[in-house]
């Protein structure tokens, strides 16, 4: 078994109990804004990070008293946009959305231009999203047992992703390997692609999110066996986890954030945060974020960053142990 060197207790305290914590003390961050703020975004315009960042800045625009402005700048696998935002001042003027991918990529590639840990300061989650399995509508698995079941005894699994290195493409590998699967991931270019490719039995299992899933799950074209999470999601209650259906060191759950260039001074951190908080908090934002297909998730800076430092540490072994050669 490939194990999760967090425990439940420890990831879920990351993800959702400190964001219950007393929140610090909210120093005066004197003068700031001073100007615009932008936040860069290292994906295109229309997708999942932007709707997500792009609805909590129209609100930090309002708190602030100063034009959010998001900047999008996709490529080389957020790496633009977190060169550019690691060379940015420190003055809280720019921030940045970092995410899972960021965190996987510290070991898919063999060299980036930044580094996640030291060139960025954490401010706080924003979502958080499991990843669901998901078979044609009409397909005899039902329950990750079958799943399991299709991938022993000699019998070849193929499991459908999005492009190699994606969170899916990893969390297809880590199922492979930790449940010691014969098993084939199969990665295509695009989310439609994976979707058609299970509805037509091209492959067995799927790996998608849920919001790029939802049409074909309402529709009735595919089905949701099992969701990634450490506990059942909010978004599909009905669906188990892989873990309830015994892999009991498996869970997968991708994030967005919100940083700052490293030594962006402690109160700007601090004011930034509380903002963030108490914008998830609102129950019209928590509503338009679930309709979104993500689920709210505000934590502390310390948190965050204790989450960016075992998401590194959890990829880099899940891409050794299934043997996937670096970029």
């Amino acid at each position: 078994m490939l194990a999760d060197p967090r425990n439940a207790s420890t990831r879920r305290s990351l993800l959702f109990g400190a964001a219950a914590a007393t929140l610090p003390v909210v120093a005066h961050a004197q003068g700031y804004p001073s100007g615009p703020v932008r936040i860069i975004v290292g994906f295109g315009a229309g997708g999942l990070a932007d709707l997500t960042v792009r609805l909590v800045g129209e609100q930090l625009s309002r708190r602030l008293g100063q034009q959010v402005v998001i900047d999008n700048r996709p490529g080389a696998g957020g790496s633009v946009a977190a060169r550019v935002a690691a060379s940015a001042d420190p003055d809280g003027q720019t921030l940045m959305v970092l995410s899972t991918g960021n965190a996987i990529n510290r070991s898919l590639f063999r060299s980036l231009p930044y580094d996640p840990v030291a060139d960025f300061a954490p401010i706080s989650a924003m979502v958080s999203f499991d990843l669901v399995l998901l078979t044609a509508a009409g397909s005899s698995i039902l329950t990750v047992g079958d799943v399991l079941a299709a991938g022993r005894g000699g019998r070849r699994l193929v499991m459908a992703t999005i492009s190699p290195g994606s969170t899916q493409n990893l969390a297809a590998e880590w199922l492979r390997v930790a449940a010691g699967l014969e098993a084939t991931v199969v990665p295509y270019r695009t989310t439609p692609e994976v979707l058609t490719a299970a509805q037509r039995g091209d492959a067995a299992i799927a790996f998608e999110s849920f919001a790029a899933a939802r049409g074909a799950l309402d529709g009735g074209q595919l089905r949701a066996v099992a969701s990634t999470g450490e506990r059942r999601s909010a978004l599909l209650p009905d669906a188990p986890t892989v873990r309830e259906g015994g892999l009991a060191d498996y869970a997968v759950t991708g994030w967005n954030a919100l940083f700052a260039p490293a030594r962006t001074p402690s109160p700007v951190i601090t004011l930034v945060n509380r903002h963030v908080t108490e914008i998830l908090a609102q129950p019209e934002i928590r509503a338009r974020l679930l309709g979104l297909g993500v689920e709210p998730l505000a934590n502390t800076p310390e948190a965050m960053g204790a989450l960016l430092r075992d998401d590194i540490a959890l990829w880099a072994r899940i891409i050794e142990r299934a043997g996937i050669e670096k970029q």
